[in-house]
């Protein structure tokens, strides 16, 4: 073009690229407008989860646990509240004025308060746990910058009540453990919310999902029982200088613990404080001991059953006996001529069961131990229960001598449950229950009721009966200390001496001793077994059936359970009663 400079011929020549640059630019802008607009996942997303992590959070919700209460509907465990408080700086209107409001609720230095108050953080943590009480002073503030977290505590509202049925709470409400807390763990605690919340201000949700919440138990424990098991356990094991102690009432009927104890114990409330770790040991179902004499009864009884021996089998006894290479006496080595089945009981014979479960034979014998549950747990429902020690024929450890020994009671290990479990069995017609210590399970869609179950039958009810019998026999002449006026009581005491690595203990504090009685005798109601760890007393006749005495006193009381001559009476009744009707 004529009249243009050089210069600006250039800028008229490049003049079309330059608008077709712009074109195109807008273009690209366009388009990822466009895509911002209706494309969003992609960019949205990543710019909201930037501004998400600023402005909010996820926290994790635990369900509320459900409660736990005896069988009469008394709380065992329940949830109190505590609270965890945060302050968004940013949203605080007056520092200072905040700080004198806030200091004395907290008991908190002011300056460290202050500090707090003025952080740069979007949140930032005051306390935690607090009160409820503080939680309610600080929500009355009305103040839009600060934030409670709710925190679940597990409160027990007996104190040491209980303590080892019942078990502990970890980890703000998440893990139960010990006693039932640990075994139905999944059954109460329920199901985990995870929420995403806002920070600015720290916000918690007021309504959670009914569906949420853990399922309530419903325990078979007596509360006024097990008050007083307690009570007579710890004055037992004080007064005879003992090491530990378990008390447990059984009804043979239906396998319900109505009580469990074990002493010394522990406040769940405060266990963080427990300083010695075995006192977080339930020893009813985890502490697996020789049980001595006590078990003479059962092999009686197992021989009885599988026609070992008659009712009037007798032999002569010279006060020991050699098994497999090793000599079995007698205590204190008494020697009692012709004798039976029935005084080799009343007069704790070592020799005398132990020919008696060689005559029964190891195939025999260890079958009805078997069968009498030891070796395995017994599924009560409580954490962590041991299965005990049985050696049997065929393991590296055993020989002919174990059966002798194992036949009153020594060179294998059981735990109390197991034990008063197999003498529930003979108390009930030679039919055992499933033990259980929970009643009913209550959740949303209703009430579920744990039924008696029927494990097996171990004996006959003719075998049981015979047994049950010279049981009484062995409370009149062997044991007078477990003797109740108006009440027939079956019962066995039984000594062990406490194993070591080169042999047994001997002496003051060597031995454990036990009791297990049976009464009504004739319709057994209550079992109850005693068992005290090294008391100053060695020997179980001595020490173990006045503590079961002391305890039946009062049981058949609070049970309501009528004497021998009530009963009788009531019996005759019913009688005259059903031969009219007919």
């Amino acid at each position: 073009m004529q009249g243009l400079t050089p210069q600006q011929s250039t800028i008229q020549a490049r003049l079309p690229f330059v608008a077709i640059f712009l074109i195109l630019m807008a273009a690209y802008l366009v388009i990822n407008l466009a895509n911002f607009q209706f494309f969003p996942r992609s960019v949205r997303q990543e710019l909201e989860k930037i501004g998400s992590s600023v402005t909010s959070t996820t926290l994790r919700l635990p369900a509320e646990r459900g409660l736990i209460f005896d069988r009469d509907g008394e709380p065992l465990a329940f949830n109190i509240v505590q609270y965890r408080l945060g302050v968004s700086p940013a949203l605080v209107a007056d520092d200072e004025q905040l700080m004198k409001l806030m200091a004395p609720i907290l008991d908190i230095d002011e300056f460290e308060l202050f500090r707090k108050i003025n952080s740069e953080n979007v949140w930032e943590f005051v306390a935690g746990p607090i009160s409820a009480e503080q939680g309610q002073a600080i929500a009355a503030l009305d103040e839009l910058s600060l934030g409670l977290e709710e925190i679940p505590k597990r409160f027990y509202p007996q104190g040491t009540l209980a303590a080892h049925v019942i078990g502990i709470v970890l980890d703000d409400g998440l893990v139960g453990t010990l006693g039932v807390e640990g075994a139905f763990n999944d059954t109460l605690s329920g199901r985990v919310l995870d929420l995403s919340i806002s920070n600015v201000p720290f916000d918690l949700p007021e309504d959670r999902p009914a569906e949420q919440r853990g399922n309530d138990l419903v325990l078979t424990l007596d509360r006024d029982v097990q008050f007083w098991v307690e009570s007579e356990l710890k004055a037992a094991v004080e007064e005879y200088k003992a090491y530990r102690g378990t008390v447990i009432v059984m009804d043979p009927r239906d396998g319900d613990v109505l009580a469990l104890a074990n002493y010394p114990t522990m406040d769940p409330n405060r266990f963080l404080e427990i300083e010695d770790p075995s006192l977080l040991e339930n020893a009813a179902v985890q502490d697996a001991y020789e049980p001595g004499s006590i078990m003479q009864v059962l092999t009686v009884a197992s021989a009885l059953d599988t026609g070992a021996i008659t009712p009037y089998w007798t032999y002569n006894d010279i006060g020991l006996i050699e098994v497999g290479g090793q000599e079995i006496y007698n205590r204190q080595f008494q020697s009692h001529g012709t004798s039976d089945a029935a005084t080799v009981l009343v007069r704790s014979m070592n020799a005398g069961v132990a020919t008696i479960a060689l005559e029964m034979g190891a195939e025999g014998f260890y079958s009805m131990l078997r069968a009498f549950g030891f070796g395995q747990p017994t599924g009560v429902g409580l954490f962590a229960e041991e299965p005990g020690d049985v050696k049997i024929p065929g393991d590296t450890n055993w020989n002919e001598s174990t059966l002798g020994y194992n036949s009153f009671g020594q060179d294998l290990k059981v735990t109390s449950m197991q034990l008063i479990t197999a003498f529930s069995a003979l108390a009930n017609d030679g039919i055992m229950r499933q033990p259980r210590i929970v009643r009913q399970v209550i959740g949303e869609d209703g009430v579920e009721e744990a039924r008696p179950t029927t494990v097996r039958r171990v004996v006959s009810s003719e075998t049981a009966a015979i047994v049950q019998d010279w049981m009484k026999r062995v409370v009149r002449e062997g044991a007078p200390g477990a003797f109740m006026r108006g009440y027939a009581v079956a019962g066995k005491p039984g000594t062990a001496w406490i194993s070591t690595a080169v042999g047994q203990e001997y002496g003051e504090h060597s031995t454990i001793v036990t009791f297990v009685g049976a009464l009504p005798a004739s319709e057994p109601q209550a079992v109850i077994l005693v068992k005290l760890d090294r008391p100053q007393q060695y020997y179980g006749h001595a020490v173990a059936p006045h503590v079961f005495k002391r305890i039946a006193d009062r049981l058949v009381i609070l049970l309501e359970i009528p004497d021998d001559e009530v009963r009788g009476r009531l019996e005759a009744a019913d009688a005259v009663t059903k031969a009219g009707e007919s």
